[in-house]
């Protein structure tokens, strides 16, 4: 089970993750995971173009490897990406150093600061390591709202001024996507707000 929006006290458990960026402008930040997939993603590209909205790409290496062009689109058009590991591995149940080499498989695919553990899974002592770790990504990107099976009605109900939002570029999550992505992007764009990648000034 996945809370849409995520609670103050399972943040509060996890401090060395970003959560949110909390600002007083109209500014949220979309993030998809599980890609490239050159329809779904070609998709989410053509959608935030129409809407001049920008957003990070947690990839998975294994993805990137597979459809190169898509991935170089993606920072191509602005977009920022980050690590997702290389097969979407569940950190509560990975060793450590299988889990580090997994990501190091990812980071030389991916280039980027960001990292988000796949299903948001990921222990204290494996934050620790990475933290301290010179050649991953350090920054551990969680999320605020969760788009979820409603997806639409979840992310306008819940996402606030920089909220973190997560959606998915994958087969699986695919339905919902195509519905939910410009129903969401023509709602807050219509508010004013602006889509923008995650900075790279973030712990």
């Amino acid at each position: 089970m996945y809370l849409i929006k995520t609670p103050f006290l399972l943040k509060a458990f996890y401090p060395k993750c970003t959560w949110d960026i909390p600002s007083k402008e109209k500014v949220l930040y979309l993030t998809f995971d599980d890609g490239p997939h050159p329809e779904i993603t070609t998709f989410v590209l053509e959608v935030l173009k129409k809407h001049n909205a920008k957003a990070t790409f947690f990839c998975i290496g294994n993805n990137v490897l597979s459809y190169p062009n898509m991935y170089e689109n993606i920072l191509a058009q602005g977009h920022a990406v980050g690590n997702h590991t290389y097969d979407h591995l569940n950190g509560w149940k990975t060793d450590l150093p299988i889990y580090f080499e997994n990501i190091k498989s990812a980071a030389k695919l991916i280039e980027s600061p960001f990292f988000r553990p796949p299903y948001g899974r990921i222990t204290k002592q494996q934050i620790k390591q990475l933290k301290i770790a010179n050649d991953l990504p350090n920054k551990i990107i969680m999320w605020d709202v969760l788009s979820g099976e409603t997806c639409a009605r979840n992310v306008i109900k819940n996402a606030v001024p920089g909220s973190i939002i997560v959606f998915h570029d994958s087969v699986k999550a695919w339905d919902r996507l195509s519905v939910a992505l410009p129903i969401v992007l023509n709602y807050f764009t219509d508010l004013g707000y602006k889509m923008e990648v995650l900075p790279t000034t973030l712990k």
